[in-house]
């Protein structure tokens, strides 16, 4: 951890083991600072959920320190990077609470282990439910603030200033994001303009855009290596969330780690429910208005929306638009000033972040 490589030779392979390193030693001094026993649950549910994950936004935090010819000791970019995993697990436990999922990466989500933690000591079997929704919120509210504290430990003085203000703007986004998914969901539209603004600013800025850019300021990248990052950044953020849609309807469940049809028993104004709207005939728009929204649908009414997303040509169009989005995305990198092993890197994510199962 801290290595410094050289700046035209960015590896991603090491990205995980680093970030992973730094906040394992993280957590464990917060669990030794802790104010006693009773709050272990705590701290042993964020452990548990940063163990896994895809770790792409540090990684394009490091891929934009790279781009913009960050060299020397990577200390710094590596806490801002792992920071940016803290913020995400932050996102999550709030998200799951909203959507009232049961599953995250393949294991209960926080609310429902952080309720069987409240058993398991003790607590009353009436009350885990809501204890758990409770200790969840303030598991996120932890998360949110122990990501500040780690930026702040690794970044200092000028760095910081820059960086900071950048930091509350990919924040107010993902807030604003969350509350346009919020608003919009059981409200089926065929609005696709809509669903895909919902996807920028609930997904593609903060997932690809900002990690991206954040990177590339603390190098100290000019406006044009910026510019190149953001053109780079949102097309493939939005294929990313399109791509994150089409698996939580027809993802494998062993791969996704969610249970397949969330989305649709959630009422997700999705592009891909959008899409299928704009084709549907009119017995497959009212079936498609009774179902989707509906917390207890059974397998075979699952099967019935998934079989108007197919009829419909919705699941296709959205893949044709992940496949145009990535050509896009793609395409920036032909023409950008960036250092060549750097756009070979992004090149890498690219395709990582758009042909995937889970």
């Amino acid at each position: 951890m801290g290595h410094a490589p050289a700046a035209d030779t960015p590896d991603l392979s090491t990205v995980r083991p680093d970030v992973d390193a730094l906040l394992t030693a993280f957590l464990d001094r917060k669990t030794r600072l802790a104010l006693g026993p009773e709050t272990a649950p705590l701290s042993t549910e964020l452990s548990r959920l940063l163990q896994s994950g895809k770790r792409l936004r540090p990684q394009l935090c490091v891929a934009g320190w790279h781009a913009g010819q960050g060299h020397g000791d990577t200390n710094g970019v590596l806490h801002m990077a792992a920071a940016l995993e803290l913020f995400q697990a932050f996102a999550l436990i709030h998200d799951d609470v909203m959507d009232g999922s049961d599953l995250r990466r393949g294991r209960p989500t926080a609310h429902h282990a952080l309720a069987a933690a409240y058993v398991a000591g003790g607590g009353r079997r009436s009350r885990a439910e809501a204890h758990g929704l409770s200790a969840a919120i303030l598991l996120g509210d932890l998360a949110l603030v122990w990501s500040d504290e780690l930026l702040h430990n690794g970044l200092g003085g000028k760095a910081l200033t820059r960086i900071s203000p950048l930091m509350d703007t990919m924040r107010t986004e993902l807030m604003y994001g969350q509350y346009m998914d919020l608003l919009s969901t059981d409200r089926l539209s065929d609005d696709v303009e809509a669903a895909l603004r919902v996807v920028r600013y609930k997904t593609a800025k903060y997932t690809v855009e900002w990690p991206l850019r954040l990177g590339a300021v603390l190098a100290g990248a000019t406006p044009g290596v910026l510019d190149a990052c953001s053109a780079f950044a949102v097309p493939l953020g939005e294929a990313f969330q399109l791509r994150d849609d089409l698996l939580g309807v027809f993802g494998d469940p062993a791969e996704t780690g969610k249970p397949v049809g969330d989305d649709i028993r959630e009422g997700k104004a999705t592009v891909l429910m959008a899409l299928a709207l704009r084709q549907a005939t009119a017995a497959e728009d009212q079936l498609l208005r009774t179902l989707v929204g509906s917390p207890d649908l059974a397998e075979g009414d699952i099967l019935r929306v998934r079989a108007v997303l197919e009829r419909t040509n919705a699941r296709q169009h959205v893949e044709e638009m992940i496949t145009s989005r990535r050509d896009a995305a793609l395409s920036v990198l032909d023409q950008a000033p960036l250092p060549a092993a750097a756009t070979r890197a992004l090149r890498e994510i690219a395709q990582i972040a758009t042909v995937r199962q889970a």
